[in-house]
């Protein structure tokens, strides 16, 4: 079954007789009991809930694993991918991660004893140096956020080989559509459903897709014992979402790489971060591990003032936090989804004042070029 059509049909509902074309919302905390010893399957909606549970399948089929989790954001899902480690466990981070990743590594991972790392795991070589006996995991975006490093997973994974270390790839800005980084190699994949996978900017979700039944069985302990579980509204609206994934996708991406080539002709744009531009340092590697380079792209300008006034002066463009939506929007990391991560450590990183970010959405792209035209001036 081809991508396109396995956003639509790779997982039908099994758990009515009504010939429903949608999903139904069972909008109900708990289930009634046949009799004494006798269950539906379904016994109480934070431990399960079929609305949620076809979201989750259907996660599960899209990314190629064994199992998948929703829950009520992304960062509920990392949050709650966090427990599996201990005191006393290392975790080697990607260097250049979304804010909210590091303010939960640094604020809440390490007060529990969990040590957090943080290297370019870009760099294969720095990768295996940070390594160490302790090191349980390895957690990386690719392409990161925001300066759209890309990591190459087979070799990450060739290179932990047999030792117990779990990698997990935030799969958020490609989505299943366009990578599978279970079938490179991957233990662990986090979503942001909230983006691209429900897509219209009106619902939190986040997922955890895993290739290991041991696994899915303790996070399935941990996402019932936590009870951060999607609520079924909103797994009724990723799986809307999903249905129009790939024609979203293949649109963004298409006015991503136009965007972006318009930028790199701008004396104002000193430089552009996108992975489809052929002179991006991971194209190559890009094009071996995904199908599509997402609808991404970060750029800096020449001062501050050309920054202000492209947040300021946009019309079309949204100013927001946030990405994946049907919407362009354009985002100050500094002040928005870096905020958090000390100064010195995002100019090390290259998140400056100057730094902007763009999550392309699929409105003619000409509207979208007008309106930066317009507001750099």
């Amino acid at each position: 079954m081809k991508p396109e059509t396995a956003c639509i049909h790779a997982v039908r509902d099994a758990t009515h007789s009504t010939g429903a074309v949608a999903v139904p919302i069972y909008q109900s905390a708990t289930f009634s009991h046949l009799a004494l010893g006798q269950s539906t399957g379904y016994d109480y909606s934070r431990t399960n809930n079929p609305t949620r549970e076809h979201v989750e399948r259907l996660l599960t089929a899209l990314e190629g694993g064994v199992d998948a989790m929703a829950f009520s954001s992304g960062m509920a899902a990392i949050a709650t991918l966090m427990e599996l480690f201990a005191p006393g466990d290392e975790i080697i981070a990607a260097d250049d991660l979304y804010g909210g990743s590091t303010r939960l590594f640094e604020n809440v991972s390490r007060k529990n004893g969990v040590i957090v790392r943080y290297v370019d795991t870009s760099n294969l070589s720095a990768v295996g140096t940070a390594v160490t006996s302790r090191t349980k995991a390895i957690f990386t975006e690719s392409p990161t956020n925001p300066m759209m490093k890309v990591t190459d997973i087979a070799a990450i994974k060739e290179m932990i080989g047999h030792r117990e270390i779990l990698l997990i790839v935030d799969n958020t800005f490609l989505t299943p559509y366009f990578c599978n980084p279970i079938s490179l190699g991957a233990d662990i994949i986090v979503h942001s459903g909230t983006k691209y996978l429900s897509g219209h900017n009106d619902t939190l979700s986040g997922f955890i897709v895993v290739n290991s039944r041991e696994i899915a069985d303790k996070l399935r302990f941990l996402q019932n014992t936590i009870g951060a579980g999607l609520s079924p509204f909103d797994a009724f609206l990723v799986t809307r979402g999903i249905k129009t994934l790939a024609i979203r996708m293949k649109k963004a991406q298409e006015n991503a790489l136009a965007v972006a080539q318009w930028l790199q002709k701008q004396l104002k744009v000193t430089a552009v971060h996108y992975v489809g531009l052929p002179d991006h340092p991971a194209y190559a590697l890009s094009q071996r591990q995904a199908r599509g380079f997402g609808a991404m792209v970060s750029f800096s300008v020449d001062n501050v003032k050309t920054a202000h006034s492209l947040l300021n002066h946009t019309e079309l463009i949204l100013f927001a936090e946030s990405l994946g939506g049907v919407e362009t929007l354009i985002t100050y990391p500094v002040t928005q989804t870096h905020a958090d991560v000390p100064e010195s450590e995002r100019l090390v990183r290259g998140i400056d004042e100057k730094l902007l970010r763009l999550s392309i959405g699929i409105e003619a792209v000409e509207d979208i070029i007008e309106d930066l035209e317009r507001a750099m001036r």
